[in-house]
């Protein structure tokens, strides 16, 4: 059998086939087979060919079983999540003033407000009132300032009391 692509599953395939020719063409238990320097009785070749084997075999279940579980805490972990975020809410509302306690929960407390300094308060009054100005905003004082009459405006009254016929249909145009 030629080697053909080399992989983990192909190498432990082969270590099979290789023992199994090794039983079939080396019948005598006690015969001697020097390999790489060493001599190895039949039984040891077959012995650490079916390591190679037995190693791919652990490898392919330990997969199949890391792939369940990672399954399963893929379908469960999301809702646990939602929980774990909930409870986390409740302990900081129950014990938020306590860092002490927070901390045995391995919560640390909400940080204080810093209190700003004075360039960034006159910084944000400079950019208020020029916000202000380039929108032309009012504030209420200055919006009770403003009074004044309409003129030129006529209001005719609608006096008419009769409905349109309800026997005609109704259209209307689309806008686009």
């Amino acid at each position: 059998m030629a080697i053909q692509k080399t992989n983990k599953t192909t190498t432990a395939s082969t270590a099979e086939d290789l023992s199994a020719g090794t039983t079939k063409h080396f019948p005598d238990a006690s015969q001697s087979l020097t390999i790489g320097g060493t001599t190895y009785t039949v039984p040891q070749v077959n012995t650490k060919l079916g390591q190679i084997v037995s190693l791919r075999s652990a490898t392919v279940a330990a997969q199949v079983s890391a792939k369940t579980k990672v399954a399963a805490e893929r379908a469960q972990l999301a809702p646990l999540l939602v929980f774990m975020a909930a409870y986390v809410a409740f302990v900081k509302a129950t014990f938020g003033q306590s860092p002490d306690v927070l901390a045995d929960f391995g919560l640390a407390p909400k940080k204080a407000r810093k209190a700003p300094t004075a360039e960034q308060l006159v910084a944000a009054k400079a950019k208020r009132e020029a916000t202000r100005k380039a929108r032309g905003t009012k504030g209420s004082v200055q919006k009770a300032e403003i009074t004044g009459n309409v003129v030129g405006v006529t209001v005719t009254p609608i006096t008419s009391t009769t409905e349109a016929p309800s026997s005609q249909p109704v259209t209307s145009t689309p806008h686009s």
